[in-house]
């Protein structure tokens, strides 16, 4: 019989840019029951605080929707912006045609509108105070920290079988064997391969954690180039996308 999948028992977000506007990053992390963590993190080179702490929910909300949740579950963050947002001025922002009490258009509209399809009604939003002791917010703020400078942080990834296979969708896992350095690596090649069928844009932080080359390697590059089965694209807005070579193996990068 399988295993039920490991449901979630916390949940954590934030943002942090260096600038405000200027290069900014997200972490966050679901803890499971399992005592299993997973952390997530990304990075944009032109954003705010603000929308670094909205992208950063809204990854967590994703995720979740996947998962089994514990009913106590709450998604911690220090940011009153998104609380607020989600818990009090979306409905009259809405009915305004996405205008504020003063007339002006609603900033991050985009990614507001994202949180509203994401939102799940049984998994509120506590406020944490920044900076205060509470581990998993300053966890979360490290990740989000060390993408906004550049830097690509070694985020955990959760070990238990159930959600690993909740996720994927292939049923109950088997034993593996496998090396640990092979198991890394095939998993690298499955995420390139899901971000090519969908034609995803990278930010170069994001391809070089993909790719596990230097940052400043990948800055100097401007034109496509070929990494494994995969030929790099560059886009009109800075980001790079994958498109899977028609057969045979390409240079490596």
């Amino acid at each position: 019989m399988a295993a039920e999948p490991v449901c979630v028992v916390a949940a954590a977000c934030d943002g942090a840019c260096s600038g405000n506007p200027g290069p900014g990053g997200w972490g966050a992390l679901l803890r499971f029951a399992d005592g299993s963590v997973q952390e997530m993190g990304g990075a944009e080179r032109a954003t705010t605080n603000n929308r670094m702490e909205l992208t950063a929910a809204l990854a967590v909300l994703e995720a979740l929707a996947r998962l089994p949740r514990h009913p106590t579950l709450t998604i911690r963050t220090d940011s009153r912006y998104l609380i607020d947002g989600l818990s009090q001025w979306l409905p009259s922002w809405k009915r305004r045609g996405w205008r504020t009490a003063a007339g002006a258009a609603v900033l991050n509209r985009d990614l507001w509108e994202q949180l509203d399809r994401a939102r799940l009604p049984d998994v509120p939003l506590t406020y944490v105070k920044g900076h205060s002791g509470d581990p998993d917010n300053d966890r979360c703020d490290a990740i989000a920290v060390a993408f906004a400078k550049g830097r690509l942080p070694e985020l955990a990834a959760a070990e238990a079988r159930g959600q690993v296979a909740a996720l994927a969708g292939d049923g109950p896992p088997q034993p593996d064997q496998a090396p640990a350095g092979l198991r890394q690596l095939l998993t690298r090649l499955e995420l390139a391969d899901r971000l090519a069928q969908g034609g995803h844009g990278l930010t170069l932080v994001e391809l070089a954690q993909l790719v596990e080359q230097p940052l400043r390697q990948l800055e100097q590059r401007t034109a496509a180039w070929s990494w494994r089965d995969w030929l790099v694209e560059p886009l009109a807005d800075g980001r790079w996308r994958l498109v899977r070579h028609g057969g045979g193996l390409g240079q490596q990068g």
